[in-house]
Formats: C-alpha cells, sequence, structure tokens
C-alpha cells in the first residue's frame, strides 16, 4: 500500500476506530498530522552498559537475562508489584514495576531483555524501577535516539513512535520547500526532508540540533512575514490626518510629563499626521502614565473635529477613565461622556443621540461602545485598554463603526497594555502594531517594598493588617484563582495548602479579623456583585478584600497600602508584579507581602527576584527567562497562530534573525508574488487561516 502524507492513521495495522479517537485527541488523523506532532524530549538508547558500569544518576541500557519468573504481589488497593530478577554474567539486578500486571506474563524466565532506565547500586545488588524493555534480538528502539512524544490516556509513546517512524520513511519524498533557497543559504539552513526526519528520529545530537534551528527559523520566519506584511498593508492604508503637537498637549496638563511619555505622545503625533492609519501599542508599567498618553491622542482627535472612543475591560475601569479623562481634558474643551451597560432608558438614549450628532468628542466605555445601535459622527481613533487580551481580529473589526467621513479612513487605533513585555517577545505579540515604551515612572512615586514570608510569620502578617486598618488605610489578600468544583465547593490541588477564596474569606470575617470589614470578591461572582464589592472598596466602606486575580486589572484605590499574596509560588513573576501594582498609588508607603509556604529553592529564588525590584520590565526579562513565554504568547492572540518549535526563552537570538530576513523578503515583495516565493505565501495563509482575509 502506497502511503502519502494524507493516509489515515486508520490505514495502519493496530490504529482501529478507538485507537484513532484517542489519537484525535491529540489532533492527529493523518500521516501528515504525525509528522508535525514533534517530540517535547529524547532519550538516548544508543550505547549498552553492563550493570557494574552502568553510569550514576542517569538512564541507560543494560542487557540481561530473567533469572526467575516474575512475581506479582499486592501492596494494598490500587497498588501491585512486578518483581523481575535478571542476571548480567556474574551480576544481578532486581527490577521492579508498579502497577503493570501484564509484565508477568511479557517477561519470560531464560529469554534476555535491553532494559532501559536508571540503574541504583547499593553494594553488590542493583536495581531499577519501571524501566522501558525490549527482547534482546527484537529491538526496535535501542540502539537509536528515541523521541518522546506528546500522549493521551490509552496512547503508548511506543505506538506513536512508530507511527512516525512509517511516516518519516514513506512521506517525505517531494515534501515541499516553503523556505526560498536564498534564506537557506544566507542563513545555514538545512533541507526541510532532513529536518523533518531529523527532528523526529535523529542519528546524532548534532543532527537534531541542525533540524530543530531550521525548525525554529522556519516557524518564527513564516510567522514574522505574515505580520510584516500585515503591517506593511497597514502602513499603506489611508488615515485621516489629525494635527497635533505634545508640546502644546504637555501645557495643558497639571503636571510635566516624563521624558517616556513625552517620546509616546511624539510618536503618536507622527503617526497622526502621516496620512497613514496608525495601529500603535503604548506598553507601560504600572504607573508609568499610559493615560496621559491616551488623553494626548483624544485631544488631537478632538482638536481635529474628530471623535475618540476608548475601552476599557471592565465598567469599573471605565468610570475611573473617565473621571481621569475629563479632569485632563476638560480645560481644553473637550466633551467626555461614559457609555456603559448600566447607562440605560431615556440617559442612554441622550448619550447616543449625543454621540451621532457629533456632541461628544470622546466617550469612554466597556465593549458596549462597539455594540449595536451604537453610531459615532466621526470617529477618528480607538483607543483599547485590554491589557494584552486585544487581538488582530477585534482590532481590525472596530473600522466598521467609522462615521461620516470614515469609510474612506478607518479609526487610528491605539492599544494600551499595563503588561511590560521584553521587547524582543512584544515584536512577535504585537508584531503588527508599532510599539512604543514608557520605560520611566512618574517623580514622587513611592516603591513599593516587597517582602517574601513563610507560614511561621502569618501571626505577625495578620497584626500587621490589623495595624494598617487601624491607621485608615486598607488591604489587599489575594489568593490563586482556584476553581470552583461541580459541587459548588473550591476544589484543592491534591497536597497543596492552597487558600481557597472563600473559606478564606469566611475564616478572616469571623475568627481573624470579626471587628474589620472584609469583603470578597471572585470570577465566580455575577459582573454586577462582583462591581458593587470593588466600588465598596473603592470608597473605603471596606478594610480588608479578599480576593482571586480578578483585582489584577482594577481601578485606582489610593488608601489601599498592603497586598498580601497568599500562596505567592504558583503565580508568574509579571502577575505578581500586576497585583502588587494595586497599592502604592497614594501618598502612603505601600508593602507587598508574598506569602509561600513552598520549598522550592527554585521557587523561592523567583520570588526573592520580585523583593529585588520594581522594575516591570526587569521582571518580564526574569519571567520569561525561568518560565518562558507563558501568557505573553496566549490567549491575547484570538487568532495569531501558537508556536510549535520555538522557545523563546532559548531562542531569543533566531528570532531577532528570522525577524530581519522576513521583514527584508516582504519589503521586496510585499505581496509574495515572486514564484520563488509561492509556497511561503500558503505557508503564511495557512499559519493564518482564521484571519487569512487580512492578507488577500
Amino acid at each position: 500500500m502506497t502511503l502519502t502524507r494524507n493516509t489515515p492513521l486508520t490505514d495502519l495495522p493496530g490504529v482501529g476506530p478507538q485507537r484513532a479517537k484517542k489519537l484525535e485527541k491529540l489532533g492527529l488523523r493523518t500521516l501528515g498530522d504525525a509528522l508535525e506532532h514533534l517530540p517535547q524530549r529524547y532519550e538516548d538508547r544508543r550505547e549498552r552498559h553492563a550493570l557494574r558500569d552502568a553510569p550514576e544518576g542517569r538512564p541507560c541500557c543494560v542487557a540481561a537475562m530473567v533469572a526467575e519468573t516474575p512475581r506479582v504481589s499486592y501492596v494494598r488497593r490500587g497498588l501491585s508489584l512486578v518483581k523481575v530478577k535478571a542476571v548480567d554474567g556474574a551480576d544481578t539486578v532486581y527490577v521492579t514495576f508498579f502497577n503493570q500486571d501484564y509484565i508477568r506474563e511479557a517477561v519470560r524466565r531464560g529469554e534476555s531483555y535491553v532494559f532501559y532506565g536508571t540503574v541504583e547500586r547499593q553494594g553488590n545488588l542493583f536495581y531499577m524501577t519501571n524501566p522501558a524493555f525490549e527482547r534482546e534480538g527484537a529491538e526496535r528502539f535501542t540502539g537509536r535516539i528515541l523521541p518522546v512524544y506528546p500522549l493521551t490516556a490509552g496512547i503508548s509513546n511506543n505506538l506513536l513512535a512508530g507511527i512516525t517512524r512509517r511516516a518519516v520513511d514513506e512521506c517525505l519524498d517531494g515534501l515541499p520547500e516553503a523556505l526560498p533557497a536564498q534564506v537557506r543559504k544566507e542563513h545555514r539552513l538545512c533541507q526541510t526532508q532532513f529536518a523533518r526526519k531529523s527532528i523526529h528520529w535523529p542519528a546524532s545530537f548534532e543532527e537534531l540540533a541542525l533540524a530543530r534551528r531550521r525548525l525554529v527559523f522556519e516557524e518564527l520566519f513564516v510567522l514574522t512575514c505574515g505580520l510584516a506584511q500585515l503591517k506593511d498593508r497597514r502602513g499603506q492604508s489611508a488615515g485621516r490626518v489629525l494635527p497635533g503637537a505634545a508640546e502644546d498637549f504637555a501645557a495643558l496638563l497639571p503636571f510635566a510629563p516624563t521624558g517616556a511619555q513625552r517620546r509616546a505622545m511624539e510618536d503618536i503625533a507622527a503617526d497622526l499626521g502621516s496620512g497613514r492609519a496608525m495601529n500603535r501599542l503604548v506598553q507601560g508599567d504600572v504607573g508609568s502614565g499610559k493615560t496621559a498618553v491616551a488623553a494626548f491622542g483624544a485631544w488631537a482627535a478632538a482638536k481635529n473635529g474628530a471623535q475618540c472612543a476608548l475601552m476599557a475591560p471592565t465598567e469599573l475601569l471605565a468610570e475611573q477613565h473617565a473621571r481621569t479623562m475629563e479632569a485632563l481634558l476638560a480645560p481644553a474643551g473637550v466633551r467626555t461622556a461614559l457609555l456603559t451597560g448600566s447607562v440605560k432608558g431615556k440617559e442612554r438614549k441622550a448619550l447616543l443621540a449625543a454621540l451621532a450628532a457629533g456632541e461628544i468628542d470622546l466617550v469612554v466605555g466597556t465593549h458596549a461602545l462597539f455594540s449595536q445601535g451604537v453610531e459615532y459622527h466621526d470617529l477618528g481613533l480607538v483607543i483599547a485598554d485590554e491589557q494584552h487580551r486585544f487581538g488582530v481580529a477585534q482590532r481590525s473589526a472596530l473600522a466598521e463603526k467609522g462615521g461620516s467621513g470614515a469609510e474612506a479612513a478607518p479609526p487610528h487605533i491605539l492599544v494600551m497594555s499595563a503588561t511590560p513585555i521584553p521587547r524582543t517577545l512584544a515584536l512577535i505579540i504585537y508584531g503588527d502594531l508599532d510599539v512604543s515604551v514608557i520605560d520611566e515612572l512618574p517623580p514622587g512615586r513611592t516603591p513599593v517594598t516587597t517582602l517574601l514570608v513563610g507560614e511561621d510569620k502569618r501571626a505577625r502578617m495578620y497584626g500587621f493588617v490589623r495595624r494598617q486598618a487601624g491607621e485608615g488605610r486598607q488591604v489587599y489578600i489575594v489568593c490563586p484563582a482556584v476553581e470552583e468544583n461541580g459541587g459548588g465547593g473550591w476544589e484543592e490541588t491534591p497536597g497543596m495548602d492552597l487558600k481557597a477564596v472563600t473559606a478564606y474569606a469566611k475564616e478572616l470575617r469571623e475568627r481573624v479579623f470579626p471587628d474589620l470589614r472584609v469583603g470578597l470578591v471572585h470570577g465566580r461572582l455575577k459582573a454586577r456583585d462582583k462591581e458593587e464589592v470593588m466600588t465598596a472598596f473603592h470608597r473605603g466602606e471596606l478594610d480588608v478584600l479578599v480576593s482571586t486575580t480578578v483585582v489584577e486589572v482594577g481601578v485606582d484605590v489610593p488608601n489601599a497600602s498592603l497586598m498580601i499574596i497568599e500562596n505567592a509560588e504558583r503565580f508568574g513573576l509579571s502577575q505578581l508584579h500586576q497585583l502588587r501594582g494595586r497599592v502604592g498609588r497614594g501618598e502612603h508607603q505601600s508593602w507587598c507581602v508574598l506569602v509561600t509556604a513552598s520549598r522550592s529553592e527554585t521557587a523561592r529564588e523567583r520570588l526573592r527576584a520580585l523583593c529585588a525590584t520594581n522594575d516591570g520590565f526587569q521582571i518580564a526579562e526574569e519571567d520569561l527567562r525561568l518560565r518562558g513565554p507563558g501568557d505573553f504568547f496566549g490567549k491575547r492572540q484570538h487568532g495569531l497562530p501558537q508556536l510549535k518549535v520555538a522557545d523563546f526563552a532559548a531562542d531569543l537570538e533566531l528570532l531577532k534573525e528570522a525577524r530581519a530576513a522576513a521583514e527584508a523578503l516582504v519589503a521586496a515583495d510585499p505581496d509574495l508574488k515572486k514564484p520563488a516565493h509561492r509556497l511561503l505565501k500558503k505557508r503564511v495563509l495557512q499559519l493564518f487561516d482564521e484571519n487569512a482575509e487580512l492578507f488577500n
């Protein structure tokens, strides 16, 4: 039977309907899918060792003959042991298998097997636990570097390895080469067939490195080609000319902007005056003054007769933005309004009429700003304060809300992010945007003091909470986002002393702080109930707010001076930094207390890194180094593809190389029309299948 990349896996021996369903959970339906299902690690099974020569502390292959019939014993319900005695010349190895009763039939006395695992030595005796094994003389995976794949229940690595071996042997001929020959030559990249073969079944780790380098480069190159193409087309899109000088706006402010704020304003001014559509990200640390920069954009739009819409993720944050914008822009004659789901009846009707008539210059609200029935007179600028969760498709859809002059020139778009992201990573995440960075804080802000404490300091910590409340200050206590189970309780991870937020809030109210006003907010609350609790805390009607991470994006509470984060090791550094940014917004000295019971030195090292600096960009770099891209390159994309091979923490230099090559190629052939780029264009469209219309 001739096999191709389109051959269903069910055509292979051993893959029946039940196994096929399980393989589908891994996204595997054809041999082509198997080629794309890459190993997560490798086992070096090339060398065999005698028992007495086996290396310490790492897996290896040893050959031994089974000397006795395997014995099964049941230690307790749900735990069985199969014990095998095998000999290697004069030495004996005792092999134990947990909960693998089939071993009793699979291993036979008098036959020799190659065992792969870690050999432990006690005196003259040797032991192995749960090794992989094959009968000597019938080895499939011994004597080679074995790929180890992501699995699912009911699918073994041996099965997947057999499938990919078949795919590599029979489906690589004629595999199309997406990278132009000149790019491969300039960047010393192997051919695609060699890369696909060696990423699965490398003859050596040197071959594996060559294959991986090629595939990482290709993945980043195709992605950045698509983003560069998108950025190039947006750069060619006509935009309203909305001239405005940053210096003129700065003179209207009640404070002197920082140098970083001025630079960001000048970037926006250049975009608005260029005649091209602006698509810019303003990225700044907590408290760096992004709102004032956004106000400059709204002022420039209003100054030229255009409207601005500012979208926030919550009603409470929208209300805060509206108050701030009103204070900054009213002296300049900019008319500001607030539109959220809470605005109803006659008030809403009047507001929508004023918006459509051009009697409102800046409207602040939630995603309702772009809902049906909301019409703009002349929408010239859209500002989105959506953290890093405002994707390509969403930004593109906003053009549909343009008003009377907007068909020819869609609104300029400005995205604000309060999550510092390493510059190189931002080039990918926001590769279709221009990026401005606000990397300094306004003068006079008192840095938050961050402390790392263990459970033994809990009583002292509670005493500190009481002292802060006694001085009129307010306190956040944040717990991990523990999921609710079906029974309505909070499900805790086995073995972890996680502070389940509802039970913890009850304990604090009734036993620890019965004389303080303790509130509770978490993601399971209805939006209105959540807003009411947050509003009460903002008004000073609560002393302590117990919360999950829903307060990560929150309103300013200048009176809050203490942030306590329970089970701090459960959070990424950047998320901890965001939570820490909820305090230190007023005149009072503020603290952030990281509570952990973890004994892991790695976890404590991460948390100490947070204690050592308040620089969000430095923290983001450290988070990237320790944890990889994580949330940075995740849900925010809304259609941008996920990476399969590249690891930002390890491949930053290759990312820069691939990005430079992609931008140069797109600059020379913006539409990828050259015959040599035909397959590359196909790959770009495949990669961006959810947003393919953006590239047509």
